[in-house]
């Protein structure tokens, strides 16, 4: 596929078929996602690659506390796990509410599911001392996450990039034996869609960009 249509066409699968997808794509995939850049070069990323239908069930029940304060939340009109503004809801609320489908479903459905991790003793957090979340260590990660996701859809394969398992991160590295140094960054379903979307919703480019500071004109050419 050209590249342009391959960025503009890759979504968020989390429907897939029954259609395997076979360690020689797998390959291929991550043979050329592999490419993504990470900070000073250094490649601290990577990847546990899981098929075995216990170890899914195990990581649906660790996505399931995530998700059900994230639907709580939502239901709540609230931010689902905004770093910014607290939830106001009690722990009882938060363990009443049912997880959707959606959330686990896919780590079961999916012909394969990525757990990709970073070291942290090669990333560069230059955020670690300002009063806010730290974000800066993700760029040593997500763009591989991202050549995946972009590559999977040139094979024809889709995934999405899930982050509720990582809520209960200890429980996740002990499952996989992940080592201590490691952080879990995200888990990737992947397989064949059952439907390719072609057509994707986003901001225009005059919303997204501003010329020279935050409040300058909208960005055109």
């Amino acid at each position: 596929m050209e590249l342009y249509e391959v960025m503009r066409t890759t979504a968020a699968v989390r429907a897939f078929t029954d259609d395997p997808l076979p360690d020689e794509t797998l390959q291929t995939i991550l043979d050329n996602a592999r490419f993504a850049p990470s900070g000073g070069n250094r490649q601290g990323s990577r990847i546990v690659v899981v098929r075995e239908r216990a170890t899914r069930e195990a990581l649906v029940t660790l996505t399931e506390p995530g998700a059900r304060r994230y639907t709580a939340q939502r239901i709540a009109g609230e931010g689902p796990w905004n770093p910014v503004a607290p939830t106001s809801l009690s722990d009882e609320q938060i363990a009443a509410t049912e997880v959707p489908e959606t959330f686990t479903a896919p780590l079961l459905q999916a012909a394969v599911v990525l757990v990709v991790c970073v070291d942290l003793r090669l990333v560069a957090a230059v955020d670690q001392d300002l009063d806010r979340v730290g974000l800066i260590s993700g760029a040593s990660v997500y763009p591989l996450v991202w050549n995946i996701l972009l590559a999977a859809r040139n094979e024809g394969f889709g995934g999405t990039i899930t982050t509720m398992a990582v809520a209960q991160e200890p429980e996740v590295k002990a499952l996989l034996g992940i080592p201590g140094p490691y952080a879990v960054a995200c888990v990737v379903p992947m397989g064949k869609p059952v439907r390719q979307l072609t057509k994707l919703t986003r901001v225009e480019v005059p919303d997204l960009a501003r010329r020279e500071t935050w409040n300058g004109e909208a960005f055109h050419a």
